[in-house]
């Protein structure tokens, strides 16, 4: 073997060893990429009702990325990692999502970012409603957020 040929991963048998290398996942930049970050979080872990997350205080070993996670915790999460940070970005998106949903059919009571957090999280966790349907709707909003703009 010729010193052209020796790659760092190489061992001096000739077979190669695996090196783990740590890959920051890019966060989303614009409102529609938070859409569809946030619908692959769910789609992977399962849409959480009633709370933004399942055992908050007892367990702190559990990313959250790798919960089920309620729709505006899994917009935060998409954004800063954290279902409890706030972002401009999130912030928008939820204010977005806000406006588009309805639940028995009403709009948000309040058009500020906590009442439309709120009205949000009201039409996740109307019953019978699954994890597909929270996917199917934030696909939908990146969808329609991209030709908006």
């Amino acid at each position: 073997m010729t010193i052209d040929l020796i790659r760092p991963t190489d061992l001096p048998a000739g077979h190669r060893r695996t090196v783990h290398v740590d890959v920051t996942i890019p966060r989303p930049t614009t409102v529609a990429a938070t859409f569809r970050a946030a619908a692959r979080i769910l789609a992977a872990n399962g849409l959480h009702h009633g709370d933004y997350f399942p055992n908050a205080l007892s367990d702190k070993n559990t990313p959250y990325a790798s919960r089920p996670l309620s729709i505006p915790a899994a917009l935060r999460c998409a954004v800063e990692g954290d279902p409890r940070s706030y972002s401009l970005l999130a912030d928008e998106a939820l204010m977005v999502l806000g406006d588009r949903l309805t639940v028995d059919e009403e709009g948000p009571a309040y058009r500020d970012l906590f009442g439309l957090e709120d009205h949000v999280d009201d039409w996740a966790d109307v019953e019978g409603r699954t994890t597909e349907c929270a996917v199917a709707v934030l696909y939908a909003a990146a969808d329609a957020t991209a030709v908006s703009l």
